[in-house]
């Protein structure tokens, strides 16, 4: 490995968040769902060349884990990026839905009976 290639990609993350080690919000999770808000607010200001990236990936729902890897940077660093977009109206984001542990039950037992009668 080249040593400027290991310092690059030491160096890339932090400068990428502005020197930011942390997201300004905590709500984003690795299923969490992000879409690009389309059209863009009249006032948004030209994003940068990763924000713009992230931008075109988010044209469908995606969800954090899924854009960290294709991005291939930390979860982290896509996260701190995310607040920046979504702080400047240019994406949403949605929490993963909450399935109750009352409707898992019953699945299991519609499953139960199901293999029951075979």
């Amino acid at each position: 490995m080249n040593g400027g290639d290991a310092g690059g990609r030491l160096v890339r993350p932090f400068t990428l968040t502005g020197g930011r080690t942390r997201p300004s919000r905590t709500d984003f999770t690795l299923i969490t769902s992000v879409t690009t808000v389309d059209p863009p607010p009249d006032r948004a200001a030209r994003p940068q060349p990763e924000h713009a990236r992230i931008l075109r990936l988010c044209a469908k729902p995606v969800v954090v884990a899924e854009l960290a890897a294709q991005l291939d940077l930390p979860v982290s660093v896509v996260c701190i990026m995310l607040c920046d977009l979504l702080e400047a109206g240019r994406i949403v984001a949605h929490a993963p839905r909450q399935i109750s542990r009352t409707s898992d039950m019953d699945l299991l037992q519609k499953v139960r009976d199901g293999l029951g009668r075979l």
